[in-house]
């Protein structure tokens, strides 16, 4: 009688939680293709495909106003970007000096967390404070992208900690044994192995940068990042083209998976060839 009960219940919950979910995305996939005439509109009355086609630059402007996506874009990505490769060297390397017990390990590692455990708010007020006390002009590719680092690195880190967590030691071992160097063991055994958990912390450190708000909106300056960009005229006009932009930014997200996964399971299968190989 319970399992007549739970399952319908489960199933509901199930269902509810996947629309709300992915309600708001089929919402603006529709709204992209509405026409060029008039502001945003549902039920749509005239299908087009021409926000699509104005963001790749295919047909003429509108008399609609539409949302400026180019500079922005590209400040977040490279901002994502450079992030991305700081934080998940220092997060490889920290993670690495933590495989072995030292004096100081434990306050270390909490310092090291500290920064993805702060109020964003807090602490872009707090570097926009000191900006202007030493004198420091605040842009994106500045004191941004230090916090954003600040940020993303403590992600890295403990994915990183968790993949050197359950390495076996052996293979290193014996790498050295046979009077291979430490740096030539590292990049000849270890990173193809750890690879998968370093393209996680890739992926983890890129998608916070891109979408990082709070922590960017005190330390930005002038040149403004993509979601502060939507933010600052979004809440004035309703964009027609951001629909269409947001369509294509999902699909872009779905493709940087779809090649995580493939990437995943490449070098996760060599992996296993390679143990299998040693156990022989």
């Amino acid at each position: 009688m319970e399992s007549r009960i739970l399952r319908p219940t489960l199933a509901i919950y199930t269902a509810a939680f996947l629309l709300f979910l992915y309600g708001p995305m089929i919402v603006l996939a529709i709204l992209s293709f509405q026409s060029s005439e008039g502001g945003p509109q549902f039920p749509i009355r005239d299908w087009s495909v021409y926000w699509y086609q104005h963001l790749l630059g295919l047909t003429e402007t509108s008399r609609v106003s539409q949302l400026p996506v180019g500079d922005s874009l590209v400040r977040s990505i490279v901002l994502a970007f450079m992030t991305t490769v700081v934080s998940t060297i220092l997060g490889v390397m920290s993670a690495e000096a933590f495989r072995t017990k030292f004096k100081g390990s434990g306050p270390a590692f909490y310092l090291i967390i500290l920064g993805m455990m702060v109020p964003g708010v807090l602490v872009g007020l707090g570097m926009a404070l000191l900006s202007n006390t030493l004198g420091i002009g605040r842009v994106w590719w500045g004191t941004s992208f230090v916090l954003h680092v600040v940020y993303t690195y403590p992600f890295a880190f403990l994915v990183m900690l968790a993949i050197f967590n359950r390495f076996d030691r052996s293979v290193e071992e014996a790498s050295l044994s046979l009077g291979v160097s430490p740096a030539q063991t590292f990049r000849r055994v270890t990173f193809p192995i750890i690879f998968p958990g370093v393209l996680s912390a890739m992926l983890f450190s890129f998608t916070l940068s891109y979408d990082e708000f709070s922590r960017t909106l005190f330390t930005i300056g002038s040149q403004l990042t993509l979601p502060l960009a939507i933010y600052g005229t979004f809440s004035v006009e309703i964009y027609p083209n951001i629909f269409a932009f947001g369509v294509l930014t999902t699909l872009f997200s779905f493709t940087l998976l779809v090649i995580y996964g493939l990437l995943m399971k490449r070098f996760t299968a060599k992996a296993s060839r390679f143990k299998g190989q040693e156990e022989n």
